[in-house]
């Protein structure tokens, strides 16, 4: 009896909470792709827009001009809805950036060190920044419950990332991916975000473990799953690869498992402790690293996780996102401080870092520009951040504005340290890429979410 009734209300109660989904998501696509578009008529990129898009969403523009309208447009029961469609976009958003961190034959030799070097020059010094302003202003900005220690590194540890998948779309787009300074910077971008993940992996196995003992299995436990994902799945995935490089596409009943793959690995480091984004990079790690399998999976998924699923993620931020906050004398210092930790210890140490390297000036404030960029992937270890009690309300709100900040000055500064006459002589993008007539309109270049998850047009040609 008791199901009967049941299931004859469920479908009413199930009704209203799509109408009220719907709407929310109509709203996020629809400021999404207006200000994505206003980003590009300034020459930004559009991924830069749509992250502003979720602030402007939030209370800090809609909720203060139409706090009734914003409240009816988010109710309390759609944000629940909102969060796992958001996580799943960024699960299987950070599959493809796993997937694609190959660069085809690999470095050795001179290049093989420059690079090494230069993703040092450009993890350590904001790492060390970061960490001393985080501990510097933790009494004045940390949670009660949080450690100096876990306070400090989490600051270094968000400082010390590079949007490498927005680095590799800004170089394809200009045909640099295979000069000198396209590989090393590629390469040393995705050392750096590699090891920013475990860093966080650890800090928060560290922060949410009860005691040493519980640390220590969530680290244990988190380093058998890549190791099974990495020396056990991944080879019983080469078939898959070895599939589409024969044939040409990738069909259905491979696209089944190449979903569910990074979907169940999300749960299992969820239930270990450290959260689905990093099962999905993982994930990706362990795909074939076929160059038609690549793409074949970038040109299947990337526009459903970058056009419907990513945007609301840049909402959900941005509704987290007090800047009203941010007041005050000690509130104001922090953040000036922490801007300018990630700043100059980003841009100043991998430009030396290339200078001593032997490269010129231009070459070496160019490829610090583009390393500063930090893009979503800062939006996403913040958010985990604030899931897991790390950081407060303010100090997401503050590396926020850090993310948006760096990026804007991505690409104005790597064009006036190196404008197009004098960049290596290259090929155009349409010669040099193999998917090039899949590839998104140069019109939305640099970067996009889209874009940004463009690892897999960085390959060897």
């Amino acid at each position: 009896m008791s199901s009967t009734v049941q299931l004859a209300v469920s479908p009413d109660a199930n009704l209203e909470l799509t109408l009220r989904v719907l709407p929310a998501i109509a709203v996020i696509l629809a400021a999404s792709a207006l200000c994505g578009r206003l980003a590009l008529m300034v020459k930004q990129p559009r991924v830069l827009g749509e992250m502003v898009a979720g602030v402007l969403l939030g209370p800090t523009l809609f909720g203060w001009l139409l706090p009734d309208v914003q409240s009816a447009v988010f109710p309390a029961q759609v944000k629940p809805v909102l969060y796992v469609l958001s996580t799943i976009g960024l699960t299987l958003y950070m599959f493809l950036v796993g997937a694609g961190l190959d660069h085809g034959k690999s470095q050795g030799g001179k290049e093989g060190r420059h690079s090494v070097v230069l993703a040092l020059s450009g993890m350590v010094p904001p790492l060390a920044l970061g960490a001393g302003v985080g501990a510097l202003f933790w009494s004045d900005l940390s949670r009660s419950d949080v450690s100096r220690f876990e306070f400090a590194f989490f600051i270094g540890g968000a400082l010390s990332l590079t949007a490498f998948p927005m680095l590799a779309r800004i170089l394809y787009e200009r045909g640099l991916e295979n000069s000198r300074i396209g590989r090393l910077s590629l390469v040393a971008a995705s050392m750096d975000d590699a090891a920013a993940w475990c860093f966080l992996a650890t800090l928060s196995a560290i922060h949410l473990g009860a005691g040493a003992g519980d640390a220590i299995r969530t680290i244990g436990l988190g380093a058998l799953f890549t190791a099974v994902m990495l020396f056990v799945v991944r080879p019983l995935l080469k078939p898959l690869g070895a599939k589409v490089a024969r044939t040409g596409t990738l069909d259905t009943n491979s696209m089944y498992i190449v979903v569910m793959v990074p979907l169940l690995a999300g749960y299992a480091t969820d239930w270990i402790g450290i959260y689905s984004v990093f099962g999905g990079f993982i994930a990706g790690l362990a795909m074939p690293r076929d160059e038609a399998f690549r793409r074949a999976v970038r040109i299947r998924m990337m526009d459903t996780v970058s056009v419907l699923l990513l945007p609301i993620f840049f909402t959900l931020s941005g509704l987290n996102t007090h800047l009203q906050g941010l007041s005050g004398a000690t509130m104001l210092l922090g953040f000036v401080a922490i801007l300018l930790a990630g700043f100059v210890g980003k841009y100043v140490g991998c430009a030396l870092a290339m200078k001593g390297l032997g490269y010129t000036t231009r070459e070496s404030l160019a490829v610090g520009g583009l390393m500063n960029a930090r893009g979503l992937m800062i939006l996403i270890f913040i958010n985990i951040g604030i899931a897991q009690g790390i950081i407060n309300q303010q100090v997401f709100a503050m590396l926020v504005l850090v993310a948006v900040i760096t990026t804007a000055m991505a690409v104005p500064l790597y064009r006036r340290a190196l404008p197009p006459h004098l960049e290596e002589p290259h090929p155009t993008p349409a010669e040099n890429a193999p998917d090039a007539p899949h590839a998104q309109d140069a019109a939305d270049a640099p970067a996009s979410p889209n874009d940004e998850a463009a690892p897999a047009l960085s390959g060897s040609r």
